[in-house]
């Protein structure tokens, strides 16, 4: 088989009250990178995992200086822990606002130790700066446009008909007015911030200095780039200004993921595995409707259960069994504890 893997990793707004919990109290090749990065963090470590195992409802994981490293530290420890168990590292990696920082990481743009140093430093970076907020449009970015109101941008392009604006809370709420009285479906998001937006240009300036004192590298592995829909540059990699200023710039995941799914082959087996490390399973949402899925040229994945289920360990298995169909050494631990799982 021919087909490559791809890592989806979220970024904001993807969030969940225990998301990956059930690889955490199973899963060694997943607890071990999350623990790592939690103990790294020192004593704000230990609030954030009291926090990430809370049950819902829990509103903390709405505030980005919660979710935010949360999200970091899941996405990179599903990345290693997919990894060591198949025996074969992703060969691209995707990620969505604070996603593509967990890409980052794994690809090696800087190093396990130093994770906590950049998600420390962005979180310094956004303190104080709340006010704002994002929502979810369901409409195209070329309808929404028009009816901004001053203050509101657009902040991320995540589907054909998936849009998200972010801005300071006025802004948004004469907005969504007027896209509601468009007959246009908007939802608020959980953040407290209005990331990807002119709003955060500030905090991009204070993340890029604190940035400057982390080592950055070239790439090991492919990274397509959600900032720029395009590969990763050593030029950009080695760039604090690179990073920091995705926080003021809108997210283009469809663009990147799109250029993906239009490159891959006609005909079974010559496509995409699109493993999709999301909670809600929002990340491969846009790519069910491209005609290189439709057609089983690509396949989509989901690493972690779904709102109604919440088999983490089952998903993971079954995952790992796609990686195997597909001539990746899987190893049996976690493909046992699945079946275990499912028997139970």
């Amino acid at each position: 088989m021919s087909r490559r893997t791809v890592l989806l990793l979220p970024g904001q707004g993807a969030q969940r009250e225990r998301m990956a919990a059930g690889l955490y109290e199973a899963v060694p090749e997943f607890a071990a990178p999350m623990d790592s990065f939690l103990a790294a963090l020192g004593p704000e470590g230990a609030r954030l995992r009291e926090e990430w195992l809370r049950p819902a409802p829990n509103p903390s994981l709405d505030d980005a200086l919660v979710s935010q490293p949360l999200l970091f530290g899941v996405g990179y420890a599903l990345g290693r822990c997919v990894t060591a168990l198949s025996g074969h590292a992703p060969d691209v990696l995707l990620g969505h606002s604070v996603g593509e920082l967990a890409a980052a990481a794994l690809a090696g743009v800087f190093s396990p130790e130093d994770a906590a140093r950049v998600m420390a430093a962005r979180r310094t970076a956004l303190a104080g700066r709340t006010g704002g907020g994002m929502l979810a449009v369901g409409a195209a970015v070329a309808d929404v446009e028009p009816l901004l109101t001053p203050g509101a941008a657009v902040a991320a392009i995540n589907g054909p008909r998936q849009t998200v604006l972010a801005g300071p809370s006025d802004a948004l709420a004469r907005t969504s007015e007027r896209l509601a009285a468009a007959g246009m479906v908007v939802r608020a998001l959980r953040s407290g911030h209005a990331f990807h937006s002119p709003s955060l240009a500030g905090a991009a300036e204070t993340y890029a200095r604190a940035l400057s004192q982390v080592p950055l590298r070239a790439p090991e592995g492919a990274l397509l780039s959600t900032r720029t829909a395009r590969w990763l540059r050593t030029e950009e990699a080695v760039d604090p200004a690179f990073w920091a200023g995705q926080l003021a710039l809108p997210v283009l995941y469809w663009p990147a993921l799109r250029a993906l799914l239009d490159g891959t082959p006609d005909g079974p087996g010559t496509g995409l595995i699109l493993l999709d490390a999301s909670a809600d399973r929002s990340l491969t949402a846009p790519a069910r409707r491209h005609p290189s899925v439709r057609s089983g040229a690509s396949v989509v994945v989901p690493l972690l259960a779904g709102p109604a289920d919440g088999d983490d360990l089952g998903s993971l298995g079954e995952a790992l069994d796609v990686l195997a169909g597909h001539r990746v050494r899987t190893s049996p631990h976690v493909r046992t504890r699945a079946a275990q799982a499912t028997a139970s």
